[in-house]
């Protein structure tokens, strides 16, 4: 006779496991192109990652692009600078440095031929502080991911840690490779949406792998039919939660993406990309993998019980 779980029943009724496949094969295939992308082109750091001089301007009136683009050709600045104007603000990134007396010049051809109660906030980045901003961001998300594995090998044991970093890399890698793909801009704030990201991936994996811990206590574990039946019951118990908790952050991320300012717009859209890949990683790549590393387990240590009573 078996002990019964109270918590056993489940409105989601699915093999999350036998569908786990087609979730791996998009997960390479992005993998693939992302690393194909990133060894060619690299990704298209913005101004803090690289040297250069990032011009905000706070305007009074509409300005084109193409208003911006003549006050470059008269104050003879570069004109491989990227621009980016609105109803209100103007921003402009200069590949180089900018020098006073080409701020200078900037600033009184603007206001002479746009706005002459426009005001200016310019910052630049010199190419070593680019490279430290660079390595540290790295070294935050190598810290954080070591944290997150001491913790689950604490809490659980050393495959659920391996599996949870597995997903939580997995989702920072593709939004990654996604932004290297279409070519969109990286900045700190990119970096802001990676932690973000694996601190929401982590979370929604730790529900799980705490579900399916908890169930093991009640369940059968001779077979991998049994183990099966554990993971795709505690990934069905913890769905409306897990699916709640995401949609609910997709909604305000979304909105931030679709309405929010120019300055976090990277920033939205990586959260927006990384909640999506999150959404399936706890579910089709963290679990089923658990689960590969567990019937590698070997069996030793039940083979003196086999007679039940």
């Amino acid at each position: 006779m078996s002990s019964k779980n109270p918590s056993s029943s489940s409105k989601w009724d699915f093999n999350f496991i036998k569908a786990s496949k087609y979730f791996y094969g998009f997960s390479i295939l992005i993998t693939l192109a992302g690393i194909i992308c990133l060894s060619i082109f690299g990704l298209n750091y913005g101004v803090d990652f690289r040297s250069g001089s990032n011009v905000d301007i706070s305007v009074s009136k509409v300005v084109t692009q193409a208003d911006v683009q003549k006050v470059l050709v008269d104050a003879k600045l570069d004109q491989e600078a990227n621009i980016t104007a609105g109803n209100d603000r103007v921003n402009i990134r200069f590949p180089e440095v900018l020098t006073d007396a080409q701020a200078q010049s900037l600033q009184s051809t603007f206001n002479s031929q746009i706005d002459n109660n426009a005001s200016y906030e310019i910052n630049t980045v010199d190419t070593e502080i680019a490279k430290e901003l660079e390595r540290n961001a790295l070294l935050a998300i190598i810290v954080a991911s070591i944290g997150i594995v001491i913790y689950v090998t604490i809490r659980f044991e050393w495959r659920f840690a391996l599996s949870a970093v597995v997903a939580l890399l997995h989702d920072a890698f593709l939004v990654i490779s996604v932004f290297s793909i279409l070519r969109l801009e990286v900045n700190l704030t990119f970096i802001v949406a990676i932690l973000t990201i694996i601190g929401f991936s982590i979370n929604d994996t730790i529900v799980i792998f705490d579900r399916v811990r908890e169930n093991l206590r009640f369940a059968k574990k001779q077979t991998h039919a049994d183990l099966e039946d554990v993971v795709n019951k505690s990934i069905s118990q913890t769905m409306t939660r897990s699916l709640g908790t995401v949609f609910t952050v997709f909604i305000a991320a979304f909105a931030l993406l679709i309405l929010g300012s120019e300055s976090i717009r990277m920033f939205s859209l990586a959260m927006v990309i990384g909640l999506l890949f999150g959404a399936y990683s706890s579910i089709f790549i963290a679990s089923p993998l658990w689960l590969a590393l567990r019937n590698k387990k070997k069996p030793s240590a039940a083979q003196p019980s086999k007679a039940t009573n």
